[in-house]
């Protein structure tokens, strides 16, 4: 038979990678399974023998499955980190000894006046210290009132080594501000995901409860090592059937794998389950049968699962069944649920994305309309779960009016973690700077200061239950996410949600740090491409403060001449408006009056033109094409070299990229290069398209440095994506 050559593009890519693998010290092949925690060998010397010496034994006190977790990570990370097994010891024998343990666990713990730190960690908090043995033999110890809060200590004083802190003089205490740190996986039962860009569900239903993938005990480490614990099975688009005692069992066999790490499991509840699988011909909140039935269920979940959070609701909002369909408020049907759990301890999570049957005025005020006269009115155990922005996870939206205007009510912040609207998997854009504007966005509710992290953390009302969503973006993918660089939102949220004032520069050293390598000469120049690629996407996508211009259904690709749905609200052209004169959705009090919704002064402030941020200019305002801008271009000119911004955004990403790739493993290198050249390609579709549709209002030629459409405008408006990933016709 003869022998063909190899082609020489891949001869020659074969040849890099040899010399990759030969030339980088430590660089091999990696394929994004481990994520932030691959634990390798420390690289500097000097470091490495320091470590060594603080970390000689390890002492693990108590003896539950969570500490058994707590050996089995300390024992995995030492092992790769020190290159050496650290021997555990029953007693301190010699210097540098770690302590890992509670004080009810360990007398020896309980003897270093550790109390006042404890206090302030709380329940899952914990403490970090170096401290003095008898003889003057020094120690490190982990230590927490629970089991719980060793393990998320542990995977602290971990990331401390892998990002090549000190550690010899530590003192650290950390407590979550926020208590309920969750994941929705909008996954179904078929392993289809909603909005899932990284393969199929990590829950393989049909083989659960029998067989148990060791990827679930390594989703439920990677959660524990950034302080996530509960996640949502389903989707909020529910499927009754997950409340049946089949998939219950399989529900079990799951939060039995998680429970060790802390990790709650939660499921969605249909609200005409009764109905479909419980035989009655009502889900009226206020019917006794339907009460009765729901009280039955949750005991019977409960049989299952004796830990089981609480359900997460969708009703009412687009199809989804709800109390409103038995002319009830949604108190009344979150408050059934919350009745049947409380005896429990569980929670109800109910959904304020909700936007009416008929025509709005603005969809942006539906939620606020609907929620804010139910104030005071939830149960103890609800928690209104409201999506950062007013429409629907938009590249960039002003944070939720909701936020401020319930303080009688726990008010739980959901972000998408997924990039839905953001270039799906293969788009490069780091999250956290979204979410700390949102965060750090003033509302004003209790005068300057009131922040939303201090609504959602509960200490500007003072709520008795606080939480945090984020929409998974996990599945089947290899590498979890779809992308290496997407695994840095699902860090991001889970580093945020125990603590809402990092920064997200910080966020994204240490990530970095983590997943790839400690050599500044990659780390600083990742770091500023991550920091602003978001910046870079809104630009490309929807600049000035447009939004929802995405094609129908599959949300991939620019469609803002959409117009020909059944509603209104669903039609891209519903939310710019634009025509010949100008662009925008006038928000005004002149227009739908939306900036009525947040407190004074910021309704003053959005809703003039001279005093509205530049970045939500087109959300609240219709403004002229001629209009002249702060930078005196004109908002013609300044929109389109907004968009061209974004792609020379992107194009200097792949030259930051290309020129440190030799830092790191060839694989990872080579998947995110070729995902930047699709960004590049689409952010150019993006602005073309966009730019394009525009220009048959504003009869405008482009400002120099703008690139001229690569296609005409009939053929962007040809192209059809029924199978795009995370979209099922």
């Amino acid at each position: 038979m003869p022998v063909h050559p190899l082609p020489r593009s891949l001869r020659s890519w074969l040849l890099w990678l040899s010399l990759t693998l030969l030339l980088v010290p430590g660089a091999r092949a990696e394929d994004g399974y481990a994520l932030w925690l691959r634990y390798p060998r420390v690289d500097d010397a000097a470091r490495l023998a320091a470590y060594r010496a603080t970390l000689a034994e390890v002492y693990v006190a108590g003896a539950s499955p969570t500490m058994d977790a707590v050996r089995d990570e300390i024992r995995r990370g030492l092992r790769g980190l020190l290159d050496v097994e650290v021997p555990e010891v029953a007693a301190p024998t010699r210097a540098g000894t770690l302590l890992l343990g509670t004080p009810a666990a360990s007398p020896l713990i309980a003897a270093l006046a550790l109390e006042d730190a404890l206090q302030a960690a709380g329940e899952e908090g914990y403490v970090i210290r170096s401290v003095t043995l008898d003889a003057g033999r020094p120690a490190t110890v982990v230590a927490s009132h629970t089991d719980l809060g060793v393990l998320y200590g542990t995977f602290h004083l971990l990331r401390l080594l892998q990002t090549h802190h000190p550690i010899d003089d530590l003192d650290l205490v950390s407590a979550p501000r926020i208590q309920h740190r969750i994941l929705n996986h909008w996954d179904n039962l078929d392993r289809t995901v909603e909005r899932g860009y990284a393969g199929f569900s990590l829950w393989d239903w049909h083989k659960l409860p029998d067989y148990l993938d060791p990827r679930y005990t390594d989703y439920a480490r990677a959660n524990a090592s950034i302080g996530i614990n509960g996640t949502v099975l389903t989707n909020v688009n529910a499927n009754a059937w997950v409340l049946t005692p089949m998939y219950l069992e399989k529900a079990a066999a799951l939060a039995d794998l998680f429970r060790p790490y802390g990790l709650r499991v939660y499921l969605t509840a249909r609200f005409s389950a009764p109905i479909e699988i419980g035989g009655l011909d009502t889900a009226d909140p206020l019917d006794p049968a339907v009460r009765a039935w729901w009280q039955a269920k949750v005991d019977e979940i409960y049989r299952y699962i004796p830990d089981f959070g609480g359900f997460l609701v969708k009703a009412n909002s687009e199809g989804q069944p709800g109390p409103q369909d038995y002319g009830r408020t949604h108190a009344d049907g979150a408050n059934m649920l919350a009745d049947a759990l409380a005896p429990h301890g569980g929670l109800v999570m109910w959904r304020a994305f909700v936007y009416a049957a008929e025509n709005p005025e603005d969809r942006a005020k539906q939620a606020y309309d609907e929620f804010v006269p139910l104030d005071g009115t939830f149960r103890d155990n609800v928690l209104v779960q409201v999506k950062n922005g007013p429409i629907d996870f938009q590249p960039r939206e002003p944070f939720h009016p909701l936020f401020g205007a319930m303080p009688q009510t726990p008010l739980m912040m959901e972000f998408q973690i997924t990039k839905e609207y953001l270039g799906f998997a293969t788009h490069l854009v780091y999250l956290a700077p979204m979410w700390k504007e949102v965060l750090d966005a003033d509302t004003y509710a209790r005068g300057p200061g009131s922040t939303v992290a201090r609504v959602i953390d509960g200490s500007l009302h003072g709520y008795d239950h606080t939480g945090m969503a984020g929409v998974a973006n996990t599945g089947t993918d290899r590498n979890w996410s779809g992308s290496h660089f997407d695994q840095a939102n699902w860090f991001a949220f889970g580093r945020l949600a125990w603590d809402p004032s990092l920064t997200a520069e910080a966020i994204a050293d240490t990530w970095i740090r983590m997943t790839f390598t400690n050599d500044p000469a990659f780390v600083e120049p990742v770091k500023r491409m991550m920091l602003g690629s978001w910046e870079a996407a809104v630009h490309y996508m929807t600049p000035l403060g447009l939004h929802h211009l995405m094609g129908t259904g599959h949300h991939y690709g620019p469609a803002p001449w959409v117009d020909t749905l059944s509603r209104p609200e669903w039609n891209p052209v519903y939310y710019h408006r634009a025509d010949s004169v100008g662009i925008g959705f006038d928000r005004t009090a002149t227009g739908s009056d939306a900036v009525s919704q947040y407190a004074p002064p910021l309704d003053s402030i959005y809703g003039h033109l001279d005093t509205v941020p530049e970045k939500y200019l087109l959300w609240f305002h219709h403004v002229p094409w001629a209009y002249e801008m702060p930078s005196g271009r004109t908002l013609w000119d300044e929109l389109a070299l907004r968009y061209q911004a974004g792609v020379d955004t992107v194009r200097a990403m792949q030259a930051t990229w290309a020129a440190v790739g030799h830092h790191i493993d060839a694989e990872r290198f080579e998947q995110v290069r070729v995902f930047l050249a699709i960004q590049e390609k689409e952010a150019r579709w993006w602005r073309d398209a966009s730019l394009s549709y525009w220009q048959t209002f504003s009869r405008r030629p482009l400002p120099e440095g703008v690139e001229p459409p690569a296609h005409t405008l009939d053929y962007y408006r040809s192209l059809s994506f029924p199978y795009a990933p995370g979209h099922f016709p």
